[in-house]
């Protein structure tokens, strides 16, 4: 609230942070994959499920691979 104010008196623009989808729908998966794929990445699935088992641990990734492989 107070940035929105300090933004109309400087006359700066607030651009709204998006909002990222659920955790296990797969959607931020796939979003990685397209994204490390349109640097060049070999085998962005690959890539992107090892910064996933890094970020959360091998058991809680699993899990989350389980649930989206289910949707």
């Amino acid at each position: 609230m107070l940035t929105n104010i300090i933004a109309k008196l400087t006359g700066e623009t607030i651009i709204p942070m998006k909002k990222k989808p659920k955790l296990g729908s797969g959607k931020r998966f796939k979003q990685l994959t397209s994204k490390l794929k349109k640097q060049g990445v070999r085998d962005p699935k690959a890539l992107a499920a090892a910064i996933g088992r890094k970020k959360y641990g091998k058991a809680k990734f699993q899990k989350l691979a389980a649930k989206g492989k289910k949707k």
